[in-house]
Order: structure tokens, then sequence, then C-alpha cells
């Protein structure tokens, strides 16, 4: 080895030694002091506003848990459905604790932990419109809240059908403010929304109308893809939140009845 290369490698090892390292985005949350999380809050019982117009629900509580655990403060950044994963990527929010389906089309975008939440789906329908099952809103006007698992997966019934009309709308509650009015015949959403919606008095002339055949909703925490460190810990979280039972008191607080599973034979367990 020459006098050249040694001194060389001798300064580029110098070099790499005094480079400061790479902090990611868990080292940042907890050096900020602050959790900023995205929570929809027209949401009922995932996520709304009380009384006194303070946000609350599962994913309000779930979010203060994680804060919590990092020893932080929770920060809840009200975010409507399709603003959630735009929030994310624009800065606006650390991590999504927003009642989003882990599917593979928004894994291309954000990173998503394991499942923390799983919904079941139902048809509510105004009263006026006569259905009493899915397959009666076959040749109706029907409506979900764009973006989400079950607009999805409604239009694309709507147009295997090919009759009926399908409706987006901007949030929850504009669904069913135009399903009370008779806007819309039907919609289809998770069955612990339309039981708090129908329960709530807010929205009259409306009822449950039965199970919509669609998959189980697994929903997931997200956050940037590149995060693995974070990532890491949102998955060790979900897991501790369940095996602490805290997630089953969660679901006894704002929910109640039969505790769903977060598990797919042959692959989460």
């Amino acid at each position: 080895m020459t006098k050249t290369t040694f001194a060389f490698g001798l300064l580029a090892a110098t070099v790499a030694m005094a480079a400061p390292s790479h902090a990611d985005k868990l080292d940042d949350i907890i050096a900020s002091g602050t959790l900023r999380c995205a929570v929809v809050l027209d949401f009922p019982p995932m996520g709304m506003r009380d009384e006194s117009n303070n946000p609350v629900g599962f994913d309000v509580d779930y979010c203060n848990d994680l804060a919590a655990a990092l020893g932080v403060t929770a920060e809840i950044v009200e975010t409507p459905f399709p603003e959630r994963i735009p929030a994310l990527m624009s800065g606006r929010v650390d991590v999504g604790v927003a009642s989003t389906s882990d599917t593979l089309e928004r894994a291309k975008t954000v990173g998503m932990s394991i499942p923390y939440f799983a919904f079941e789906m139902v048809v509510t329908a105004n009263d006026a419109a006569g259905i009493t099952s899915f397959e009666g809103m076959k040749g109706k006007t029907v409506g979900a809240t764009a973006g989400t698992f079950e607009a999805i997966a409604l239009e694309k019934q709507v147009t295997e059908w090919g009759e009926g009309t399908f409706r987006p709308y901007q949030t929850q509650a504009d669904v069913f403010l135009a399903l009370s009015q008779g806007q819309i015949d039907a919609t289809v959403s998770t069955s612990t929304v339309a039981q708090a919606n129908v329960k709530s008095g807010n929205f009259p002339g409306i009822a449950v109308a039965g199970s919509a055949p669609f998959d189980i909703d697994y929903v997931a925490l997200f956050t940037n893809r590149e995060e693995y460190g974070l990532l890491n810990y949102l998955n060790l979280f979900v897991n501790q939140q369940v095996r602490t039972g805290r997630y089953a008191e969660l679901y006894e607080k704002w929910v109640g009845g039969d505790l769903p599973s977060l598990t797919v034979d042959n692959v989460y367990r």
C-alpha cells in the first residue's frame, strides 16, 4: 500500500466517523415531544367530537396510547378520509390513526402496520326506500364516502349490476345526511358507524337493513413507507395493545359486543 493510498483511506475513515448519523422519524417524534396523528372525526365511534367539541373515540384513544408509549404529547389533527395520505405526504402529520384499510394500492405510497382494528360491513337504508337486504339496493341510488374500502366495493357492485347510481361523498356525515334526506336510498358502511348513526337520532328515517357481502375490512396505522424504525415500533405497539388487554378495553368502551379478531388464518397467526 502506498503512502498516498493509506492517507486517502485514513481521511475517508475520519470523515465517515465525523459525519452525523441520520435521525429517523421515530427519533424526530421523540425529540419534538409531540406525536401528530391524522384522525377522522366524523366516523363514530372511531373518531368524533363530544359536547364540548373535544376529539373522542377509539382512534383518538389509540393515538393517545401511542403517544404515551413514546413519552410524548398527542396532537389530534382532524383529517377527512380523502386527505389522510396527503396529510402525511405533506408533512402535516407523523402517523395515521384513521381507520385506513390496508390495501396494496395504498401500500405503494405509505408504509402500513399490522391490523389494529377490523370492520364488518352492513347496509343502512332510508325507511322509505323499502330496502331490506344488500340485493335490495340493485337499481337504487346509493352512496358512500369517497376513497373508502366500502365506497370502492359498492361502486364496483353497482357497475356489475348494470343499473342504479353510485354517488361519492366527502365525509360520513354527508353520506348519512343525504340518506336521511332521501337523496340516496342506501349506503354501505362499517357496522360500528351504522349503529352509531342510527342510535344518535341525528339522522331520522334510517335503519340498518342487513349485512353486506364484502370482505372484512382490516385497517392499519400508517406512516412514510421508508421509515422502517417507526413502522417496526408501530407493529410492536399494536401487538402490545392486544396482549395487554388494552385493545379489548377500548373496544368495549367505544363499540361493545364480540371482539373482532385481528388475525387471518395462515397469515397473521
